[in-house]
């Protein structure tokens, strides 16, 4: 499997990272309690720093609702999966446990005002592609019965049959979900360069321990740019 980021993508956000950890042989099944006290205390971190008020204004947060506007998004309708984290965590919505993986992605999504997110590898048919929405690629939301389709423009994940994540980092879909029987992944984290997050390899080992950590299995990582869009998983 490769992932691929299409140029197109760099030639409308200059200086766009992407991030990938792929990691075979997880143990996804019980509760990682280390990450879900970190998520605790870094939800109490946001609370003191932060307000529902004020966190639009933050460069990381005002970079993708930018980036979403550019594509037909509205952002106070449709919100970067970075700003719904934390807009969750301003209303005082404590997170809980979903499976060790996402709780791990999720906590250093907070941590490091990023979007992140992933797929249970096994279940992606053919390649993953960053790119852009021709219009009426299917699409089926994560726990939904029924289909709907992607709008064309849109910032898309796909893999060969159909879109794995709607506006770009929005809404994932349902056939790649991880669940505790989930062994292998592919992990994404995503950084525009007006967001003043430049170090994103920094972002991938703290991952990547968390995982190795909390979950075992085996890791390889890769930041992608314009000169290097194609990662083989």
């Amino acid at each position: 499997m490769n992932f691929i980021v299409d140029k197109i993508l760099y030639e409308k956000y200059p200086g766009l990272k992407i991030g990938v950890l792929a990691v075979s042989g997880i143990d996804n099944k019980g509760v990682d309690k280390e990450t879900l006290d970190l998520i605790q205390e870094w939800q109490s971190r946001i609370r003191n720093r932060h307000t529902a008020e004020t966190i639009a204004l933050q460069p990381e947060i005002a970079a993708w609702r930018a980036a979403y506007s550019s594509f037909g998004a509205k952002p106070k309708k449709h919100t970067s999966s970075v700003e719904s984290l934390y807009r969750m965590t301003l209303k005082g919505i404590d997170y809980k446990h979903i499976n060790k993986i996402v709780d791990i992605y999720n906590f250093i999504s907070l941590k490091h005002m990023v979007p992140v997110g992933g797929d249970d590898a096994s279940a992606v048919e053919g390649d993953i592609r960053l790119t852009i929405a021709g219009g009426g690629e299917p699409f089926r939301p994560l726990n939904a019965q029924r289909g709907e389709e992607a709008r064309k423009g849109e910032v898309v994940y796909m893999d060969d049959r159909e879109v794995l994540c709607r506006r770009w980092n929005w809404r994932e879909c349902d056939k790649t979900k991880m669940r505790a029987s989930t062994t292998d992944v592919v992990l994404v984290v995503e950084v525009l360069p007006s967001a003043g997050r430049e170090d994103v390899g920094s972002i991938l080992s703290d991952m990547e321990f968390r995982v190795m950590n909390g979950c075992g299995g085996e890791g390889r990582h890769a930041v992608l740019d314009a000169d290097n869009p194609v990662f083989t998983v």
